[in-house]
């Protein structure tokens, strides 16, 4: 039997619809990086949730509707340096926090954003 992916483990969409609630409250409301996110928050919500089980080990729901992430390119019209990657980390790290999850669980998922952030780095 094979071991559960970290999606299953955290509750899967239950769990990340909630994450992806508390989080976005928290960028909209932030006053750094809340520029980053001009477009609709109920898409954005949605395309991070589809991205956020895809990235978790859960079904490649992202993929599916919208092609390959490509993350990085996706996010290189926007300007994102190293204090925004920190900004988007505390919100993250918070709203993770709020989940109903072990802290052995909060950790292991909050482990898996500090590089990406980083990576969307482009100034």
């Amino acid at each position: 039997m094979s071991e559960a992916s970290l999606y299953e483990r955290i509750g899967g969409d239950a769990a990340l619809r909630q994450l992806t609630d508390r989080f976005y409250d928290l960028v909209f409301a932030h006053e750094l990086i809340s520029r980053l996110f001009k477009s609709d928050k109920d898409e954005i919500k949605e395309k991070q949730r589809l991205f956020l089980t895809q990235f978790l080990g859960g079904p490649q729901l992202y993929s599916d509707i919208h092609g390959h992430p490509m993350m990085r390119a996706r996010h290189m019209p926007h300007v994102i340096t190293e204090d925004d990657a920190v900004a988007w980390l505390q919100c993250m790290s918070q709203a993770v926090g709020e989940l109903p999850i072990s802290k052995e669980l909060k950790d292991e998922l909050f482990d898996r954003f500090p590089r990406t952030a980083f990576f969307m780095v482009n100034r």
